[in-house]
C-alpha cells in the first residue's frame, strides 16, 4: 500500500450516461427552469412516500426554513435541535426569528439525545429539528410521542437519510415535515437541491408560494402575492439528474449497506480494543449508510488533522469530518453558547472522521481504507 495508488475520495457522485442524456434533452428542449421534469420528480417521490405531497427546492436548507414558516414559527419561539450537524440546521431557526436551543447527543447513535430534548422543553418551545446523522434515524416512536405530549411540530432534518427506514417504514412516508438534501455528496443528488415532504395539499400550496416569491397565479394573466417568499425553486436540469438517480435508489441503498458490512468485517471484532477508536452503531435495517464515521481515540500524540493528513499523504485516501459543534462557532458564541455546555457533542465533534463511502466503491476500496486506518492507529 502506498501513495502511488489512485486517490480514493471520501465521496463521489455516480451519474450514468442515461442521466447525462436526459440532461442534454432538457437543455435542447428550451425549457430549463421549473417545468415538467420537476413535476415528474415530485410525483415519483410522492409515490415513494406513500402519496404524501412532496415539493422540490434548490437546496435542502430552504426546505427546513420553509417548514418552520409553514408551521408559523418565528420571534419568541424556541426550536430544539442538535449541536452536531451542518450549521444550516440551526441557521434556519435564526433565519425565521426563532431561538435555537441545543440538546446534547447520544454517544452511541451520535444523534440528538431524546432524554436531553425533553429536559430542554419550555413553554416557548414550538418545534424539534432532529438530525439523522449518517442516515441513522432517531427513535421515531419516542420522538413523536414527545412531540405529541408537548404539542410540538417536528421538522425532520433527513438530509442524509433518503432510503433510510424505521421499523420497515421509509423515512418520509410518515411523521410531520421531512426535509431531504440532494447536494453533491448525498446518496442521490441533483447537484444541489432538496425536497420537503408535507402533510397535506394546503401545506404544499403554501410551500409553493414560499419557494417562488409568494406568487399565486390564476387564469392567463392573474397574479397575486400574499406571503413573503423567496427564490428557491428547482430547475428541470436538476430534476432530470434527480430522476436518473432516484431510479436507482434501491440498488444504491443496498450497495451502501453492503459496503458498511464490509467495513465492519474488515475492521474485525478487536479493532476498537486495539486502537481505542469507536465504530458507528450497526443498523442495517434502518440506516442508508450515507456516511461511515469512526471516532478517533481521545488519547495519544496524534490529532484529527494528523490522522487525516496521514491518510492522504501516506495512503492517498480522502477523509472528511462531519460535523464541528455548531454552538462553538462565533455566531453562536455571540448568542451565549460556550465550551462545556454539550460535552458529548464537543468530544465527538472534534474526534469524528468520515471514511470513504460512495456508490462506485468496491470491497477492495473498503479493505484499502481499513488497512490504512489500522496502520495509523494500531502500533
Amino acid at each position: 500500500m502506498s501513495a502511488d495508488l489512485p486517490f480514493l475520495p471520501f465521496s463521489k457522485p455516480t451519474i450514468d450516461e442515461a442521466t447525462i442524456t436526459a440532461v442534454g434533452d432538457v437543455l435542447r428542449s428550451g425549457w430549463i427552469t421549473s417545468g415538467p421534469k420537476v413535476a415528474a420528480f415530485e410525483a415519483e417521490m410522492s409515490a415513494y412516500f406513500g402519496g404524501r405531497p412532496v415539493r422540490t427546492f434548490n437546496s435542502g436548507t430552504c426546505t427546513m426554513e420553509i417548514a418552520l414558516r409553514i408551521a408559523g414559527i418565528g420571534p419568541g419561539d424556541e426550536v430544539i435541535t442538535t449541536p452536531i450537524s451542518w450549521v444550516a440546521t440551526a441557521n434556519v431557526i435564526i433565519e425565521v426569528g426563532a431561538t435555537p436551543v441545543f440538546a446534547d447527543i447520544d454517544p452511541l447513535t451520535r444523534n440528538i439525545d431524546l432524554d436531553k430534548v425533553e429536559a430542554a422543553i419550555t413553554p416557548r418551545t414550538k418545534a424539534i429539528i432532529p438530525v439523522y446523522l449518517s442516515g441513522l434515524p432517531v427513535d421515531m416512536d419516542r420522538l413523536y410521542a414527545i412531540a405529541a405530549r408537548h404539542h410540538l411540530r417536528v421538522i425532520e432534518d433527513a438530509a442524509q437519510a433518503f432510503g433510510s427506514e424505521w421499523k420497515g417504514k421509509r423515512i418520509g412516508a410518515f411523521g410531520d415535515f421531512v426535509s431531504f438534501s440532494f447536494q453533491a455528496n448525498k446518496n442521490i443528488t441533483t447537484g444541489e437541491g432538496g425536497a420537503l415532504v408535507l402533510n397535506n395539499e394546503a401545506e404544499a400550496k403554501l410551500a409553493e408560494k414560499y419557494r417562488l416569491q409568494g406568487v399565486t397565479r390564476s387564469g392567463v394573466d392573474g397574479i397575486d402575492v400574499d406571503v413573503l417568499g423567496g427564490k428557491y425553486n428547482m430547475s428541470d436540469i436538476m430534476a432530470a439528474i434527480g430522476l436518473g438517480q432516484f431510479a436507482n435508489i434501491e440498488q444504491i441503498t443496498a450497495h451502501r449497506r453492503a459496503l458498511a458490512r464490509r467495513y465492519y468485517e474488515a475492521f474485525g471484532p478487536d479493532f476498537e480494543a486495539q486502537s481505542g477508536a469507536q465504530l458507528p452503531l450497526q443498523a442495517f435495517d434502518s440506516s442508508n449508510y450515507h456516511l461511515f464515521q469512526i471516532i478517533l481515540p481521545d488519547h495519544g500524540p496524534s490529532t484529527r488533522a494528523d490522522f487525516m493528513n496521514a491518510m492522504k499523504d501516506r495512503f492517498n485516501i480522502g477523509t472528511g469530518y462531519h460535523y464541528s459543534p455548531i454552538h462553538l462557532f462565533s455566531l453562536y458564541r455571540e448568542r451565549g453558547f460556550k465550551e462545556g455546555m454539550f460535552p458529548v457533542a464537543e468530544k465527538l465533534g472534534y474526534l469524528t472522521v468520515t471514511l470513504p463511502m460512495f456508490y462506485a466503491m468496491t470491497f477492495a476500496d473498503v479493505d484499502r481504507a481499513v488497512a490504512a486506518v489500522k496502520a495509523i492507529l494500531i502500533k
